[in-house]
């Protein structure tokens, strides 16, 4: 949904009216802003200096703001990831007003026309930005990633970088990047399948024009995504790791999906006639999708609403956090920009890595961003909804009276969840239909102001 695309602007009426409905931030106060300005002058001083290292940034081509860069090094049979994170506590002051308006926020809102930021953009897109235009303060993780995919961090220090390339996904060649760029993806990517994760990264929707009407369409992921977000991966696994061991920090967490789930994940894949063996597990099944394919992808975005969703949760002795799409412990640090808790997580993560005492302000933090993060998540997914439930409106206004096959997922008390067969489409139906039943279905109305789509079982 972060890169929804509507070179049309066949949704603009309607979301603007999604803007109004979940108040999302149009701008900031002027004191924010000033703020922000008088902080993009700060000049790196507790910075080493890493100049002279070979950074590039790698993201969509239109991207600004830039958390991550990164260089690859070899150190024997090992890789060595240097991982340069925009150093956002060294513009923003504990409890200044770019803090306290952060925290109200809790991260960046996206919808397909524009943004509402976690910063202004004079640090966001600007300052605290890991842009190729000078040197930028930093934060670099290094992690070392062992030919079995296993990680372990090296060291954190706060440092001077500049930025070699701001590469594009849909551009970038093999010649660009670091050497040991795709070797380094494929042995994390080898370590998930022995830990069984079963996360998945399905390709986003799209709303597009095709003969004059409009369809919602999965953009496949590229090849360059997939690889970059195994230096995400690895390094926010390091990072939990270290926390976890000095008791500490700030966790992602999510449970399994439930018998339940899994039940509509069946259902789901026989909507969309995808053969999935009764003994294979889940995690296997979802690495033999080609998510170039519309009903694989469509099956991918199931799996990723089919738990209970993640979530945030502090240290606490005798725990260990967990999260089960990934099979490991996690902790997000790599991208603060956007995301309020990775700047913490950051700073906890400097100081166990240089012997320093976590400072009293971060694991205070630590226990009020669950709820923080919580409600902006909850913020996020509702209008990410809205705006899906926003383009399969107006994707099938003109199909009012039409009927199409699809498949029941899961049955309550309010009917049936369907899946159309040939669309990414899951409504309901009031049907005593059960799991798996295949049906026919026709589009009775549609309601734009609502953004709700009714349909009635024809057979």
């Amino acid at each position: 949904m972060k890169t929804l695309a509507d070179p049309q602007h066949a949704l603009a009426d309607g979301l603007d009216a999604i803007r109004a409905e979940f108040q999302v931030p149009d701008g900031f106060p002027p004191a924010v802003l000033a703020a922000a300005a008088e902080a993009a002058k700060r000049q790196p001083t507790d910075h080493v200096d890493r100049t002279n290292r070979a950074f590039v940034t790698l993201d969509p081509a239109t991207s600004t703001d830039l958390d991550q860069a990164f260089a690859i090094e070899a150190a024997g049979a090992d890789l060595l990831l240097h991982y340069a994170i925009a150093d956002v506590a060294w513009f923003v002051d504990d409890d200044g007003v770019i803090d306290r308006e952060a925290w109200t926020r809790g991260e960046t809102l996206y919808l397909p026309d524009r943004k509402a930021g976690l910063y202004p953009p004079i640090l966001a897109e600007g300052a605290a930005s890991l842009l190729p235009d000078g040197p930028r303060p930093a934060i670099v993780f290094t992690v070392r990633i062992d030919p079995s995919g296993a990680v372990a961090l090296d060291g954190v220090e706060r440092a001077l970088i500049r930025s070699r390339a701001k590469l594009a996904y849909a551009t970038a060649i093999d010649a660009d990047l670091p050497a040991g760029f795709a070797d380094l993806a494929t042995r994390i990517q080898r370590d998930e399948r022995r830990r069984g994760a079963s996360r998945v990264d399905p390709p986003e929707q799209e709303v597009e024009r095709v003969d004059g009407a409009l369809a919602l369409r999965f953009r496949p992921r590229l090849v360059a995504e997939d690889r970059n977000a195994a230096l995400s991966l690895a390094t926010n696994m390091a990072v939990g790791q270290a926390l976890l061991a000095h008791h500490t920090g700030l966790f992602r967490v999510m449970a399994a999906p439930d018998d339940a789930a899994k039940l509509r994940l069946r259902n789901t894949a026989k909507a969309f006639a995808l053969a999935w063996p009764d003994a294979q597990p889940l995690a296997d099944f979802t690495r033999t999708l080609d998510a170039a394919q519309p009903r694989a992808a469509a099956f991918m975005l199931a799996v990723r609403r089919a738990g209970h969703g993640a979530s945030y949760a502090p240290w606490h002795d005798g725990e260990t956090p967990w999260h089960a799409a990934v099979a490991a412990t996690y902790a997000q640090a790599t991208a603060p920009l956007r995301r309020l808790a990775d700047r913490y997580v950051i700073r906890a993560a400097v100081a166990v890595a240089n012997g320093q005492p976590v400072p009293a302000v971060v694991t205070a933090a630590f226990d009020r961003l669950p709820k923080v993060i919580a409600r902006a998540d909850a913020t996020a997914g509702r209008i990410d909804r809205a705006v899906i439930d926003l383009a399969e409106a107006i994707m099938l206004r003109s199909r009012v009276g039409d009927s199409f096959a699809a498949v029941v997922t899961d049955t309550d008390d309010r009917g049936a969840r369907i899946q159309l067969s040939d669309y990414p489409i899951i409504a309901r139906v009031d049907t005593t239909a059960m799991p798996g039943d295949a049906l026919i279905v026709r589009l009775a109305a549609i309601d734009m102001q609502r953004r709700t789509i009714e349909f009635k079982r024809v057979h």
